[in-house]
């Protein structure tokens, strides 16, 4: 076969063909474009899909229990109307009985006493721990980790173990002062209508050392070193250091450290009823534990209710003070 017969056989493949590499022309499918609105669909969704199991277990369990409480709060609710699911409306007489009762008066003065005390006790220790720390020393490490053990251990395990440390016949502490010869007798920390009340402050504020400690500590980070060394060079001494320095940069985490604490010390219970229940003669009676011996030892559960509600009521007005503290810096 000629050369000229080869080249009149070969197929001339067009430009187009090679380069889709023969045959049909294939041709680029763009993805079709959203609109601005239908981002906006999809971001709504999305954050539907995140937030509604978080919003569903809020509803479920604590949302439905508060508002079955306030309702509770309205109706002479007793052990009976489990049987018969029936609880004839009382309106206002129950928040009318409780607020006239002394034992009421009795158990708000002891809660302010012990929210007060506690605070103070818990921040200024909190505070001193967390300068002390914010000094890196050998083992500081270690020694930060063992601070969290009161806050990690629970509740009703801390207050047996207080209990027994605290016993007036077979107490540690009173056999440690007693063989050191600091007494002759044993005192009663927990049987003593004087002296109940500022020992379960005292448990209480070993309780809640450890998070005023680690939130102060972590805010007390956030101090640009350069104002002290700028302070030192200016020949400001520690306190004016702290007075001019420290104190104004750490006041918003002070104010929320103060709120929350504040709010969680009111619910405290755990702590009173292993420790003492209440007594001695209502010496550490709160509105905590007067709401619960209300609804489960006389189980009259509209007055409990009663109580607790006046209980969330306080909380929730720290729970707004606290918001605002905490909005404020970024408005500003």
């Amino acid at each position: 076969m000629s050369t000229t017969d080869v080249h009149a056989h070969r197929t001339t493949t067009p430009p187009a063909d090679r380069a889709t590499g023969g045959g049909a022309q294939v041709t680029a499918v763009r993805p079709p474009r959203i609109s601005a609105r239908g981002r906006a669909w999809r971001q709504r969704l999305v954050a539907t899909l995140f937030l509604g199991p978080a919003v569903i277990y809020m509803v479920l369990f604590f949302g439905y229990p508060v508002i079955q409480n306030l309702i509770m709060g309205f109706q002479h609710y007793t052990i009976t109307t489990f049987f018969t699911d029936e609880a004839p409306w009382a309106g206002w007489a129950n928040y009318t009985e409780v607020l006239g009762s002394p034992l009421f008066r009795t158990a708000l003065a002891n809660t302010v006493i012990f929210t007060v005390g506690s605070i103070l006790g818990q921040f200024v220790l909190g505070l001193g721990l967390a300068l002390f720390f914010r000094r890196r020393f050998p083992l500081s490490g270690a020694l930060r980790s063992l601070i969290l053990l009161p806050w990690l251990i629970p509740l009703i395990v801390a207050s047996a173990v207080w209990k027994w440390l605290l016993d007036t016949d077979s107490g540690a502490l009173n056999r440690v002062l007693m063989g050191s010869g600091l007494i002759d007798s044993g005192i009663p920390w927990l049987s003593s209508t004087d002296l109940a009340l500022f020992t379960v402050i005292v448990v209480n504020i070993w309780i809640g050392i450890p998070f005023n400690a680690v939130i102060l500590h972590g805010g007390l980070q956030t101090i640009p070193q350069e104002l002290y060394e700028a302070g030192s060079i200016d020949g400001t001494s520690r306190w004016q250091a702290f007075r001019h320095i420290t104190w104004p940069m750490l006041r918003p985490v002070v104010s929320v450290v103060l709120v929350l604490g504040v709010v969680y010390t009111l619910k405290v219970l755990d702590i009173i009823l292993g420790l003492t229940g209440g007594g001695p003669a209502n010496a550490t009676q709160t509105l905590a534990t007067q709401a619960y011996q209300l609804s489960f030892a006389t189980f009259d559960f509209g007055q409990g209710a009663a109580v607790s509600n006046i209980l969330i009521l306080i909380s929730l007005l720290f729970a707004v003070i606290y918001l605002r503290l905490n909005r404020r810096p970024v408005d500003e």
